[in-house]
């Protein structure tokens, strides 16, 4: 009886060892998941904070921007829709597009209606979202923004800044389409980047043609 006694004890023994063990570790891996977790959303939110701060202020604006705006090449009734649409808080931005020998970094939001466009650039409406596979689609004015793409050239890089990666294109081709000519934005298998903006870049009224960058990853 004695023996079996104490076989129960250490045998009690064991499993409250075993439980307490069990109950660090799970400590550990939630502690571990939480952190992760935390750093996820911190890494995320900084990138929303910086992409928002990037289309506050122009470069006449109070306070030094974090992207400064250059509206040199600029016309000036976009600059005073600039102005107008600041006053609007925008949303987060999908992605931060930059072409780096052109000097551009401008916030990708959502959509194309005239707001987004004199804020930003915008995602279009049914192509793939920045951070997927497919043809991205982005549109902008031709008198503000993607003004810098009258000296666009092949070869030169486009990068998506998304929250933790940097998607890099080259640019393949350049093209001049009809408005109604929506095949330069067909779903596509590979990756694409199509930017779009109107053309002739100086034209007086509205636009007969459409500019088209289109580019694939490096």
């Amino acid at each position: 009886m004695d023996r079996r006694s104490s076989w129960r004890r250490r045998l009690h023994l064991l499993e409250r060892i075993a439980l307490a063990m069990a109950v660090v570790l799970g400590g550990v891996w939630a502690t571990a998941r939480g952190l992760a977790w935390a750093s996820e959303r911190r890494s995320i939110a900084a990138f929303h904070e910086a992409a928002r701060a990037s289309v506050v202020a122009p470069r006449t604006g109070a306070g030094p921007p974090t992207v400064e705006v250059d509206q040199s090449l600029w016309d000036r009734g976009r600059i005073r829709a600039y102005a107008r649409a600041l006053t609007r808080p925008a949303p987060p931005p999908l992605a931060l597009l930059r072409i780096p020998r052109l000097g551009l970094e401008v916030p990708v939001l959502d959509g194309t209606d005239e707001w987004t466009l004199d804020r930003a650039v915008g995602h279009i409406e049914g192509t793939s979202r920045p951070d997927q596979a497919g043809n991205v689609g982005i549109a902008g004015h031709r008198d503000s923004f993607f003004r810098v793409l009258k000296d666009i050239t092949e070869g030169d890089v486009i990068e998506l800044a998304l929250p933790g990666e940097v998607r890099r294109f080259r640019v393949q081709q350049l093209s001049i389409v009809k408005p109604n000519e929506a095949h330069v934005l067909a779903p596509t298998r590979s990756a694409r980047l199509t930017l779009v903006t109107c053309y002739p870049f100086y034209f007086v009224g509205s636009a007969p043609r459409r500019f088209i960058v289109q580019a694939t990853p490096e």
